[in-house]
């Protein structure tokens, strides 16, 4: 403080003292409008979570705002013409009460909204997360792989396996006897015992054509009973009898 006449005292401020009060005054402002330490945002499983608990809280208002629009509208009926004013007075409140739902209703579809929306990101990016991870391992399963040397190893199996199969011809195919037998030999060896085969079925057939009679048994030499007469005779002999009778 500095005094230059007797009553006139003045204080006297150093350029570090107003720099001081100017940077509490900018640090005041920037808390007013929100410009201090940067918080750390939630993460998306607090916000669910934190929607979650909103939503609960929300749904029970509405349970209350209902019960009391159903009191309001019971007082209304029972007072009815009886006391219109209070009739009156509760169908006012029922509609305020109306309203709220109506507003909470709102809110509460909107709150629901942002918590699917977040849920569907969170799950969005983990699924980025597992496909990139999946791209890096791919990537790195095939960076010792070159598609020259995989067509070479192709061509070497393929190679082997027509090697291996000329090598199962060659031990299945038979050798040694019976190469030199001429086919045409074999036929006629086959037609020869054929023949023989069709002699020995005429000789069999001709043997039994010589074969002697069957002998049938004589007949009888005595006669047989004679059988029942006619009925043709019997009726004449009655009409004989009839005639002499008559005569």
């Amino acid at each position: 403080m500095k005094c230059t006449l007797p009553g006139t005292c003045r204080s006297v401020r150093t350029p570090r003292a107003e720099a001081r009060e100017a940077g509490l005054a900018m640090s005041g402002l920037g808390r007013l409008f929100g410009r201090g330490k940067k918080e750390k945002g939630p993460t998306p499983e607090e916000a669910i979570q934190k929607l979650k608990e909103t939503e609960a809280i929300l749904i029970k208002k509405q349970e209350f705002l209902e019960q009391k629009i159903q009191q309001e509208l019971q007082t209304a009926k029972k007072h009815g013409t009886k006391n219109k004013r209070a009739a009156l007075q509760a169908l006012r409140r029922k509609k305020r009460l109306e309203q709220q739902l109506a507003q909470t209703d709102g809110t509460l579809s909107t709150l629901e909204f942002q918590r699917e929306a977040i849920e569907n990101a969170t799950t969005n990016a983990e699924v980025l997360r597992t496909m990139e991870l999946a791209a890096h391992s791919m990537k790195k399963a095939y960076q010792d792989m070159d598609i020259d040397k995989v067509d070479e190893l192709m061509g070497n199996i393929t190679e082997q396996q027509e090697v291996a199969q000329q090598i199962s011809d060659a031990i299945s195919r038979p050798v040694g006897f019976g190469d030199d037998v001429d086919e045409d030999e074999l036929l006629e060896e086959l037609e020869e015992l054929e023949q023989e085969e069709l002699a020995r079925e005429l000789l069999r057939v001709g043997d039994k054509e010589e074969e002697p009679p069957v002998k049938l048994p004589s007949v009888p030499s005595t006669h047989l009973p004679a059988g029942p007469a006619p009925k043709a005779d019997e009726d004449e002999e009655a009409l004989k009898q009839l005639a002499e009778w008559v005569s």
